[in-house]
């Protein structure tokens, strides 16, 4: 396995109002064939997972890396259970949807049998006024809201030792809403203490060093 060193910060390209998950569209650095990884050393340590579930989570998650090389929002109609878009392609959710599935866990089929109960209690500003099996997974505002209620939320601190290989965070973009999601990796980088995240943001999946780029809105530990 290859890893690139990182050689430009993620800039924007281009803010669009989109109907799924991470509400923008960002470029970050460029893509190979094989797991691709941005950091400022030249190899990350691979942390040992003990956790069969979180071995599952984070296979699924670099794996990827190497599948998913476009960042594509369009709302589709997927089927249920177990419904996902091409994996060639995807938004910031849908790297936590797969990951956790490979962990046993839908959360396609979670979160809808949620919100089907307790529709009140999650976010509105969508203007639905029932749920839907092939957007409602896939929104960062929904995924919180439904590890929130399940008890799965943690702390956010400042503080890069808090924040395990597994645990799912999301970013608010830009202090006016535009929100983002990826997952905490086993790939830690000696140079700046942190372990990478697994996300997509703007071209495709990808790992890289970015936990305190934005602004935490949620930290949760499912497993």
């Amino acid at each position: 396995m290859s890893f690139v060193r990182k050689i430009i910060r993620p800039l924007p390209l281009l803010v669009l109002f989109l109907t799924v998950a991470c509400q923008t569209n960002f470029q970050s650095t460029a893509q190979t064939k094989e797991t691709t990884v941005s950091i400022g050393s030249e190899k990350p340590k691979l942390a040992e997972i003990e956790s069969d579930a979180i071995k599952k989570l984070l296979e699924s998650a670099v794996e990827q890396t190497t599948l998913t090389k476009k960042y594509d929002p369009a709302y589709v109609l997927i089927p249920y259970p177990n419904g996902d878009v091409p994996v060639e392609k995807g938004v910031c959710t849908d790297v936590v949807i797969r990951a956790f599935r490979r962990a046993d866990v839908d959360l396609q089929k979670s979160v809808h049998e949620d919100m089907t109960k307790n529709f009140s209690v999650y976010p509105k500003k969508w203007g639905l006024s029932k749920p839907d099996t092939n957007i409602d997974h896939r929104r960062v505002p929904n995924l919180q809201t439904f590890f929130t209620r399940q008890g799965k939320s943690l702390a956010i601190t400042d503080k890069a030792d808090d924040y395990k290989p597994g645990d799912v965070v999301a970013w608010d973009l830009d202090g006016k809403g535009m929100t983002h999601i990826g997952l905490v990796s086993n790939l830690y980088d000696e140079t700046t203490k942190r372990y990478l995240i697994i996300h997509n943001i703007g071209g495709g999946t990808r790992a890289e060093d970015v936990i305190f780029d934005w602004k935490i809105i949620g930290h949760f530990r499912y497993f």
